[in-house]
């Protein structure tokens, strides 16, 4: 008889207690055998890393040296017309801008404020003794390397350090810094030679 009165009571105890189990282990209720995933959309899209940034000319291959002391020479002879072998010596005509057509000296001593070519030539020396990057071109497993001056061209401007900051103002004005940072890009000189020493660019950035 005491048996049976413990059996009911136990029965009655557990169907009330059920609807509360119920209402824990409801639709709401997260599994047990799972984890909590995250919300839809809350998982962030990781940004590549920026690329690391180089000096001087001990990493570069020999070809790029070469054609980076064609330009210094050309640089110290004070003479825009000194670029012309070099550019003339490239298969693939160095891009230097949508608006020169024809002759790039012309063009250049066109665009330069003293109209002889040697703003161009000092905007140039800046760019070869500022840090660079490297970055992956084409197929071609020996010569699969882009050589680019200065590393702002390739490089997120929100990131920079007070340093590299002080770097930048080498190169521009300061009211083109905070208009390149409105953009998000940087936007003047850059330089751009292929591993095999091949001259790809030359030009402000749009």
């Amino acid at each position: 008889m005491r048996r049976s009165v413990r059996t009911v009571s136990n029965v009655a105890l557990f169907l009330l207690a059920l609807p509360l189990l119920v209402y824990c282990l409801g639709p709401g209720a997260p599994a047990l055998s799972q984890g909590t995933k995250p919300k839809a959309g809350s998982a962030k899209k990781q940004q590549p890393p920026p690329p690391r940034i180089q000096y001087g000319t001990e990493d570069l291959p020999g070809p790029v040296r070469e054609l980076r002391e064609v330009m210094l020479a050309a640089v110290q002879s004070g003479q825009i017309e000194e670029l012309r072998h070099a550019y003339e010596a490239s298969d693939l005509k160095p891009d230097v801008g949508e608006s020169a057509p024809g002759d790039p000296i012309a063009h250049w001593k066109r665009i330069s404020g003293d109209g002889e070519g040697r703003e161009i030539l000092a905007a140039l020396s800046l760019l070869l003794e500022a840090g660079y990057v490297v970055l992956p071109l084409g197929k071609d497993l020996e010569n699969n390397r882009l050589y680019i001056w200065p590393y702002f061209a390739e490089f997120p401007l929100d990131k920079l350090s007070p340093a590299q900051e002080v770097e930048l103002l080498r190169l521009v004005p300061p009211a083109a810094v905070r208009e390149m940072k409105a953009k998000g890009k940087y936007t003047h000189w850059r330089l751009a030679i292929g591993a095999d020493g091949s001259w790809h660019s030359f030009r402000k950035g749009e």
